[in-house]
């Protein structure tokens, strides 16, 4: 089919895939994958960091969404490069959908500091060497992320940035509802003030992908997904894309 044909090339090119691999994210040597990571992500081409596998199950959430009838806009919080949202509106455009938005929330300046105190992992990854001087914690431009949407053709009135830190943002964005909201926003303040701000606007059916929930050597993540849940009295199955991301549908 014409429409898989164009999301699988999408796909490729968004990891930089075309002609090689990305490095394995599950593999279990670490210092052979931040050698990957470094060279394939930070230093290559590449437009997103997620693998396949996180990417097919965006195809797999947004299509059964729209399949399903489940009102609403896509939206990730914490972008990096803009691949995500990129392919969230390929999927849009190749389906004919004209009446949804992709929303791109991010900073644009990189990860927020984490309080010490509270989040010790947190605070001790976003102060090392790797993410000082190798990531620059994942700060990647509202200008460079706009010419990479502009790259594949997606930049449009259907495209919408928030700029700014999540606690700034997200409690007043202009955002009605959602069928789907990726999180990846990587440490515990963030997960936590999206899911605040942003669950109640996601529609019965939608869905929610949290890229780091599996994390657990530099992230709370988890844990303010799982504390949110409770709170909220979610019973929805938590189902898993590969060793770090989970998601759900919402029910009714």
């Amino acid at each position: 089919m014409p429409e898989e044909l164009y999301l699988q090339l999408l796909k490729r090119a968004l990891t930089d895939t075309l002609y090689g691999e990305a490095p394995d994210h599950e593999d279990p040597d670490v210092a052979r994958f931040i050698g990957g990571f470094l060279r394939h992500y930070i230093h290559g081409r590449a437009h997103t960091m997620l693998p396949m596998a996180r990417l097919d199950n965006i195809q797999d959430c947004v299509t059964r969404a729209l399949d399903d009838g489940v009102p609403g806009d896509l939206m990730e919080t914490g972008s990096w490069r803009g691949g995500a949202t990129i392919f969230m509106r390929g999927i849009l455009k190749v389906r004919g959908v004209t009446d949804r938005r992709v929303w791109v929330a991010d900073s644009f300046q990189g990860l927020p500091e984490p309080d010490a105190e509270k989040y010790p992992l947190e605070a001790t990854a976003h102060k090392s060497k790797t993410m000082v001087e190798q990531y620059r914690h994942f700060a990647v431009s509202l200008d460079e992320v706009r010419r990479n949407f502009e790259t594949y053709g997606l930049l449009d009135d259907q495209v919408e940035f928030l700029e700014g830190w999540f606690e700034d943002t997200l409690p007043e964005a202009p955002v009605e509802k959602l069928a789907v909201l990726r999180l990846d926003g990587d440490y515990y303040e963030s997960t936590r003030t999206a899911l605040v701000n942003l669950y109640p606007k996601l529609s019965p059916g939608g869905f929610v992908i949290v890229d780091d929930y599996g994390e657990d050597q530099w992230t709370y993540c988890r844990r303010a997904v799982d504390e949110f849940r409770a709170e909220s009295g979610i019973e929805d199955e938590l189902q898993q894309v590969d060793s770090k991301c989970f998601f759900w549908r919402r029910g009714t």
